[in-house]
């Protein structure tokens, strides 16, 4: 028998409006902020990648120990907010990624135990189809649609998820 019910922690619609809140409250908080590039332009801006970090980093480092030996051409002040601001974004990202981690892992949960379910009602379906059951042979025409047409060979394997 199949493994099913997975995942048996549903969210309440009082879970479900709140986390919708939430988000809404987080894509507001932040839209001052975000910025649509093009494909060209996150080329072009998006070089800087962990070893340039490293160079911008040490660059702070020295600006704060010894300031004296930084270019006075440079606001400051300025670079210093960007380089908050990046951290900052770097550590929402990272909370972001592994909440959406998290989320994909409990939809396959639940898509699996849908797709058991299913593949169970199918298989019903198919049984009663065989009995001329009323309505079930109409159901298994519309359902086999969605199993691979496979050459007779006498043991046919069960349909795969795709």
């Amino acid at each position: 028998m199949a493994l099913s019910n997975l995942n048996n922690t549903h969210l309440t619609a009082a879970q479900v409006t709140a986390a919708q809140a939430a988000i809404t409250a987080l894509e507001n908080a932040l839209a001052s902020i975000t910025t649509n590039l093009t494909p060209e332009d996150r080329r072009k801006y998006g070089s800087i990648n962990e070893q340039n970090k490293l160079l911008v980093n040490k660059v702070s480092d020295y600006r704060k120990s010894q300031p004296t030996l930084s270019a006075t051409e440079i606001d400051w002040a300025e670079f210093e907010r960007d380089l908050t601001s990046r951290q900052n974004y770097e550590s929402y990202i990272a909370r972001l990624e592994s909440l959406v981690t998290r989320l994909k892992n409990a939809k396959i949960l639940h898509d699996y135990d849908n797709y058991q379910a299913a593949l169970t009602d199918y298989a019903f379906t198919v049984y009663k189809a065989g009995t001329a059951s009323p309505g079930f042979e109409v159901k298994q025409n519309e359902l086999k649609q969605f199993f691979e047409k496979l050459p007779k060979t006498g043991n046919t394997p069960p349909p795969s998820a795709k």
